[in-house]
């Protein structure tokens, strides 16, 4: 078979299409690649590479060419949106990722709806397009992936989670106005990133749980608004990839219902189960991120080869990595996926 680019090879699996060998990624947004390994090689560096695009371009190259990821994944945090729309954020350092340091609304009866369109020029959604377009410009055989924080975790963003999980069950039709406010801003979000040359889009929606919502909850709020995100995506002929976090048991049955292009799990899904017992999925994962922060290289390179052996279509870590995860134990991952011996890494 024909050597594939990294962009062909990605976007061949997203489609169910012949390829040469799985893809090794990591999407950006929750699963952030910019560790402190990468940035000090590089002087690349957060937190200045947030709120800068030729600086976030830059990093994300270097993870790229540093780490073995066959992709670039922006943005670096999951805070993106959740400023936008009002909540305090602090930025981090280095060595520590972004947060929300205060959610702009105590409950979901008091949100304030502002317009849409006004919003997807304000804070750092074009400094994050802006990266995005220099990126699919310069190199364009690599994906540009385009991480979305997922409307149930956006919403838990901007309203105080713990009243606002309440809420879900007491007041859902004031639950509902939210997800449809901050679904509308993610589409609108997700559009423009495709517009600046984004391949590929990635929900992490780690608040949507079964743990956190149960599965009622989870089918009402999460299958129905990451669906509509998905749709509005795939409008624009761009696969999406979802990231569902922790134990799927209780929500199992609802997870073929996401209409996403591939499935990335927690390292407690034991993804090959899930793959026998519904075979329509292309799954993604789970390298454990305790094992790529701690090691050893060895055994990260014995899983990821257990999990190509299973047939897991795309490798990934598992969900976001430590910063202080070392590289070497990231290349272990990606130099085993791509073939390559452990004497023939830098």
């Amino acid at each position: 078979m024909t050597v594939l680019t990294e962009r062909e090879r990605l976007l061949a699996v997203l489609s169910k299409q012949p390829l040469d060998r799985p893809p090794v990624i990591c999407p950006g947004g929750m699963m952030n690649a910019a560790i402190v390994d990468v940035m000090k090689n590089s002087g690349q560096t957060l937190p200045a590479a947030h709120s800068a695009a030729t600086l976030m371009a830059n990093l994300a190259y270097a993870v790229h060419n540093l780490t073995g990821f066959e992709n670039f994944g922006l943005p670096f945090c999951m805070t993106v949106e959740a400023e936008v729309l009002g909540s305090k954020i602090d930025l981090g350092t280095l060595e520590c990722e972004p947060k929300i340091s205060r959610e702009v609304f105590a409950s979901a009866a008091q949100v304030e709806y502002k317009d849409i369109p006004s919003l997807l020029n304000a804070g750092r959604i074009p400094i994050v397009c802006q990266a995005a377009s220099i990126l699919s410009t310069q190199h364009s055989d690599i994906p540009v992936i385009g991480s979305l924080t997922g409307p149930v975790s956006t919403a838990a963003s901007i309203v105080d989670p713990i009243p606002f999980l309440k809420e879900l069950r007491k007041d859902p039709s004031a639950a509902h106005r939210v997800f449809d406010y901050v679904t509308a801003l993610l589409i609108g979000f997700a559009h423009k990133l495709i517009d600046h040359g984004v391949s590929v889009i990635a929900i992490g929606d780690p608040t949507a749980t079964g743990e956190i919502l149960g599965p009622k909850m989870f089918g009402e709020y999460a299958v129905t608004y990451i669906n509509k995100l998905i749709a509005a995506v795939h409008q624009r002929n761009v696969p999406v990839i979802v990231h569902i976090c922790g134990n799927l048991n209780s929500v199992k049955s609802l997870i073929a219902s996401l209409n996403a292009n591939a499935i990335s799990t927690d390292a407690i899904v034991n993804l090959k189960q899930l793959k026998d017992e519904f075979p329509q999925l292309t799954t993604m994962g789970n390298i454990s991120t305790y094992l790529l922060e701690y090691g050893p290289p060895e055994k990260v390179a014995l899983q990821t080869r257990n999990l190509l052996t299973q047939g897991i279509d795309i490798i990934a870590p598992a969900c976001g990595l430590s910063t202080s995860s070392p590289i070497a134990n990231i290349q272990a991952m990606t130099h085993t996926v791509k073939g390559i011996s452990s004497n023939e890494r830098t």
